[in-house]
Formats: structure tokens, C-alpha cells, sequence
């Protein structure tokens, strides 16, 4: 085996990253672990980074080299659970000391892992210390935290009789709503610019609410409902996709509940379930277009982004946490065509503030059309903070190109085509709007001008008014 130091990873990737437009880089746990195949989840050394890729001087020197290039660093961090190991933190002392002794509160049926006792000042203030040793010795941007949900609920995973519930009978782990509202208040109150993300996957509510106004406290939530119907949706043969377009759109009727972050992550691309290409239905070309087109509409949509590591290669094959990613498709002009889109859609990103400055309120976003499900193409409005920028997104969910398609638009005049999927350069057939179109007064979808577009093949366009910047 061979694997790229701490330093080495600082040489190749963060320029790659750079040059692709990330604004941040997350990894993995890199707190010492005994079990690779865990991929670092099983932590032992709360306070060390894992010996595997060098000391701990090599790590501050790759997350030294990100900031001199603008890029943050965020780390996955586990509180959730430890490993039985023995040389971990099971049974320090030969007690549960760490750990509940009943196995009914301190086991995790699913992981075979302990779970910590968050009732005990000891263990509370153990990892609140970690969490704040990272962000304060290492100068890490954030932390998006681990299996949320599993520390909020008593009988998470577990089947009746297998759980003792709170001192009131419920099933909310009391203890460990304390520690976590404990914990993002101690790192907002001496890092405030920190990340604070919660990997939570059920409707608690107010996760990303302010501890003072009885929330969890976290900065951002990761939209796991989002991320299953999406993926659900490009599954699906396009033929079909007409009877599945709540997949599609459900999302929006509660995106503004919580601070979102749209993630499609590593677990959407292991234990059998494909690469994001594998996933999409199709020929190889429809593929990469479906592939792209997700992307798009992802970027799209308010919520911060999160894209896994391959999936801008177009990476077939799913990720093996003991190779390499398929850095040899970048041989083929077709994934050069998918790393150059997601290049160029990074880049609009930050560069667009209509793309990312509201992403919290409807204030930011507002449907021009969602209903036309026989044709399978939805389009809306991305605002920045200045109402009057803006940028209009539509997509073709079909193989059909879609001419003379007549859509809304808030204004009228020329509307600029600053990004096309299906452009030949991404690898597309090159079917657009000659660089743009021009809105004329005549109100549709409910907008006080409309236009005809060409609307490409499995393809996504964005329109901006040309006197817009």
C-alpha cells in the first residue's frame, strides 16, 4: 500500500483544488483510528491526527498550504461513538468509564461501537476539549459532526425493549442534547467564524437554530431528505421521470427550515450503491449528461454544496477507500468534458452572487414553472441580496430538446446564457441559445416577460440580464 503523505497531499491537491474553484476542502477523520476499512470513524486519538500520511507538524503543514491558497479546511469529527479496541477508551479503567455500562445505552447495535456517556461532566468536557483542540492547535475552518441523529435519540436502531428511555419516558437523549448545544456554544464563543455542520437525518427541530433560542446550535445541517429524493429522481429513465417530479421539487417546501448544505458524500458512493455516474440511467452520453445536469441542479438550489471526491472525473466505479480515484479517465475528452463543467459551474458559483448570497429564505429563490411534467422541465429565479440580480436556471430533465420553449422572465431584454451543460466543451451536443435570448413583453408563468428558448437535451442553461454584470 501507498499512501500520500500529509505534505504530498498539500503539493498535488491543493492546487488541483484550487484550480477547480472548491472553496473548501473536507476530510475524513484524521484523528488516529485503528481500522482503515472504518475510513477513520472509529477513533481512538481524539487529540492526534493518524500517523498514516506523517506527524502531526505535516498536518498543520497541509492545512497551512489550503489557507495560502483560499481554500478552508473541515474535518469530520466522531462523538457519536468509539471502538471496542482495547487499547482505545472501552473500559479505560476496566469500568465504563467513558461509556455506559448498560449496553442498552452504550452500545450501538448497527457499528458494534460504544456509545460515550454524555451525562458525566468528565466525558462532556473530554470532547468539547478535542473539538476546540482542532479548530485552536490546527486552525481547521469547522467540523461537520458525525451521526447526529444517533446521539439524539435513546432508540435509534434499536427495537422495543432495547432502550431505557429518559426520566420522562421519551426517547430524546437528554444528556446528549446538552452536550451538543454545550459544544457548538463554546466553539461559536471562542471561534466565531467557525463551521459547525450536523450530519442529522430526521426532522428534529431547530438544529441550526441558536442555542439562546432553545436550538442545537449548529451553523449548518446536512439535507439528507434532498439528497435521497434527488438521487431517487436520476435513477429514473427519463420516460418516466414526468410521474416523479415531487421528487424533484418537495425539497423546497421546507429548504428554508434549516441552514442546508446539499450533500452528495461518500456514503451515497459505497457498499454497493454505485459512482454517481453508475446511478444514471441511459447510454454513456446520457450518463454524463444526466451526470451534469444533476450537478447543475444542485448548484442551483439554495443550500451550500458538498461533492464528493471523483465525481467531477465522471468516476464509473464507486469509491474504494484502498485505491486511488480513476485519475486515467482524464485521458478521454468526454471526463475531461465533466472536470471542465464542474470547474466552470465552481467557478460561477462564486463568482454569481445570486448563487449562493440568500440561500436561507424565498427572499433568495421563487419558482417561474414547475408544473410542465409532461415535457419534464422546471425552471426558477436565484436572487442575490440586491433583488435585482439575479440569475434564472432551467432545466430539461428529458433527452428532448425543447424549441421555441416559452418561459417567464422578471424583465424583459437580453438575457445572457452564462452556462450551458450540454455545451461541446463539457461534452454535449452543443444545443443552446447562440449565447442568449431576448425577453419581450408578454407575461408568462405568472413574470411580466417571457421569451422562446432552446432548451438542451438533458441539459441545464442559466440566463442573466446583460446589463447585470
Amino acid at each position: 500500500e501507498y499512501w500520500l503523505s500529509y505534505r504530498e497531499l498539500a503539493e498535488q491537491l491543493i492546487p488541483y483544488a484550487k484550480d477547480m474553484g472548491f472553496t473548501h476542502l473536507e476530510f475524513l477523520p484524521m484523528t488516529a483510528h485503528p481500522f482503515d476499512a472504518s475510513w477513520g470513524y472509529q477513533v481512538t486519538g481524539y487529540f492526534a491526527p493518524t500517523t498514516r500520511y506523517g506527524d502531526p507538524e505535516d498536518f498543520m503543514a497541509l492545512v497551512d498550504a489550503a489557507h495560502q491558497a483560499g481554500l478552508g479546511v473541515l474535518m469530520d469529527w466522531v462523538p457519536a461513538h468509539f471502538p471496542k479496541d482495547a487499547h482505545g477508551l472501552a473500559r479505560f479503567d476496566g469500568t465504563a468509564l467513558y461509556e455506559h455500562d448498560d449496553p442498552r445505552q452504550g452500545e450501538h447495535p448497527d457499528w458494534q461501537t460504544l456509545i460515550f456517556n454524555y451525562g458525566r461532566n468528565e466525558v462532556r468536557n473530554f470532547l468539547i476539549s478535542s473539538a476546540l483542540y482542532w479548530l485552536d492547535r490546527y486552525h481547521l475552518d469547522g467540523l461537520r459532526v458525525d451521526a447526529v441523529a444517533s446521539m439524539l435519540y435513546l432508540d435509534y436502531s434499536r427495537q422495543d425493549g432495547d432502550w431505557v428511555p429518559n426520566p420522562y419516558g421519551g426517547r430524546e437523549n437528554i444528556e446528549a442534547i446538552e452536550f451538543i448545544k454545550t459544544l457548538n456554544a463554546k466553539v461559536y464563543g471562542r471561534f466565531g467564524d467557525a463551521m459547525m455542520i450536523a450530519e442529522e437525518s430526521t426532522a428534529w427541530p431547530g438544529v441550526t437554530l441558536p442555542t439562546y433560542l432553545g436550538g442545537l446550535g449548529f451553523g449548518f445541517k446536512w439535507n439528507m431528505g434532498w439528497m435521497h429524493d434527488l438521487l431517487d429522481y436520476f435513477s429514473k429513465e427519463p420516460i418516466h421521470r414526468k410521474y416523479h417530479a415531487d421528487l424533484l421539487t418537495f425539497a423546497l417546501l421546507y429548504a428554508f427550515n434549516e441552514n442546508f448544505l446539499l450533500p452528495l458524500s461518500h456514503d451515497e458512493v459505497v457498499h454497493g450503491k454505485g459512482a454517481l455516474l453508475s446511478k444514471m440511467p441511459g447510454d454513456p452520453w446520457q450518463q454524463r449528461a444526466n451526470l451534469r445536469l444533476l450537478m447543475a441542479y444542485m448548484f442551483g438550489q439554495p443550500g451550500k454544496k458538498l461533492l464528493f471526491m471523483g465525481a467531477e472525473l465522471g468516476q464509473g466505479e464507486e469509491w474504494n477507500f484502498a485505491g486511488s480515484l480513476a485519475w486515467h479517465l482524464l485521458e478521454y475528452e468526454e471526463h475531461r468534458g465533466i472536470q471542465r463543467f464542474v470547474r466552470d459551474l465552481n467557478h460561477l458559483y462564486r463568482d454569481q452572487p445570486a448563487l449562493h448570497q440568500v440561500d436561507y429564505s424565498y427572499a433568495g429563490f421563487e419558482w417561474i414553472d414547475f408544473r410542465d411534467t409532461e415535457a419534464s422541465v422546471v425552471s426558477f429565479i436565484r436572487r442575490a441580496k440586491d433583488p435585482d440580480d439575479f440569475i434564472v436556471c432551467v432545466y430539461n430533465l428529458t433527452p428532448v430538446p425543447r424549441h421555441g420553449y416559452r418561459i417567464g422572465l422578471p424583465r424583459q431584454g437580453v438575457f445572457r446564457e452564462i452556462l450551458n451543460s450540454d455545451a461541446d466543451v463539457y461534452g454535449g451536443s452543443n444545443v443552446g441559445n447562440l449565447g442568449g435570448i431576448q425577453a419581450e413583453d408578454r407575461a408568462w408563468h405568472n413574470q411580466p416577460a417571457s421569451a422562446q428558448l432552446t432548451v438542451p437535451p438533458l441539459g441545464a442553461i442559466f440566463l442573466k440580464p446583460e446589463n447585470n454584470g
